[in-house]
């Protein structure tokens, strides 16, 4: 029997279907891996179950190997090189799909959040300090009809798109590298300036790493408008922290959501001390079914591998 690793508490129905046929090692702790422990883990293991927060970087390859797949839980593979993975004979995939439509959901709860004041309003609920319903009060942003656009047109790019075409009639733009064509109303711009300065709301949904990694900078928040809200549910490191701090602190921009971080978990404080910015504990796909389904969908790639198949969504 084959000894897989999973490197944190999944589903329960994902650790029994693993248990129902692999030697399972359950690493029951809520921080990552290091580089070592991953590196150890490559040595000691056939297969391995793996997650954000574990540090599959370049140097965790180093040596031989017992492993032969990574499965990913999650769409988002940044913190495994890909590559090393690859130069290591050891395969790798993801778990896509399964998780649009929950992403695409806490997409639509960070645009509607930031631009209605939510948070802050419950918060003020909360603190006792609500007078009463006045008509000047919490005043935030009408989100039908806005302008929304779309960073990175792939799977969920498109299902938040659609929820905003069809959902809050609002006018769709994006940005993507290559060409796209969607079947519903969008615009594809050439330049991700020209959609910074058309959109009343952007927002993000790239994958992260490599040649993503702060592709929103301080020059291209400076071409949105002054009321624009900015929306994250890719990566932290998609958009440069300081940059987006500053061009909130300044008023530069109206708000901004956020589900990710550069360093996650830490937030820094500049982002908690304000008001006008929603921020999300990486809640994109935290629903029972989701995860329960990603957990599967991981498994079915190793067994695939086991049996020696394709595997079904490598990377």
């Amino acid at each position: 029997m084959k000894k897989l690793l999973l490197t944190r508490k999944f589903p329960q129905a994902t650790i029994d279907a693993a248990k129902a046929r692999y030697d399972v090692t359950l690493r029951d702790v809520a921080t990552g891996m290091t580089t070592v422990e991953a590196n150890a883990a490559l040595k000691g293991y056939d297969a391995i179950l793996t997650t954000l927060g574990d540090d599959f970087s370049a140097p965790a390859f180093d040596g031989a190997l017992r492993c032969g797949v990574l499965a990913n839980f999650g769409v988002g593979y940044n913190h495994i090189d890909a590559g090393a993975a690859k130069a290591a004979g050891v395969a790798l995939s993801n778990t896509p799909d399964v998780v649009t439509d929950a992403t695409a959901d806490i997409g639509m709860t960070l645009i509607l959040s930031t631009c209605r004041r939510a948070g802050e309003g419950e918060r003020l609920v909360r603190a006792d300090k609500w007078d009463g319903w006045a008509p000047t009060q919490m005043l935030g942003t009408h989100v039908t009809g806005k302008t929304v656009g779309i960073i990175g047109m792939g799977r969920i790019g498109q299902a938040v798109a659609r929820r905003c075409h069809f959902g809050f009639e609002m006018p769709v733009v994006y940005f993507n590298r290559s060409e796209k064509t969607v079947d519903f109303p969008a615009q594809q711009v050439d330049s991700l300036a020209t959609l910074m300065s058309q959109a009343d709301i952007v927002v993000v949904t790239v994958p992260g790493g490599g040649a993503n990694t702060h592709m929103i900078d301080a020059t291209l928040l400076a071409q949105m408008k002054p009321r624009g809200v900015f929306i994250n549910i890719a990566r932290g490191d998609v958009v440069d922290e300081a940059a987006l701090i500053a061009a909130l602190q300044a008023g530069q921009i109206g708000g901004a959501g956020l589900d990710v971080f550069a360093q996650e978990p830490r937030v820094p404080d500049a982002f908690r001390a304000m008001e006008n910015v929603v921020l999300l504990p990486h809640l994109g796909t935290a629903a029972l079914e989701v995860r329960e389904a990603m957990g599967q969908m991981a498994l079915d790639n190793i067994i695939a591998w086991d049996e020696g198949r394709p595997l079904p969504q490598a990377v």
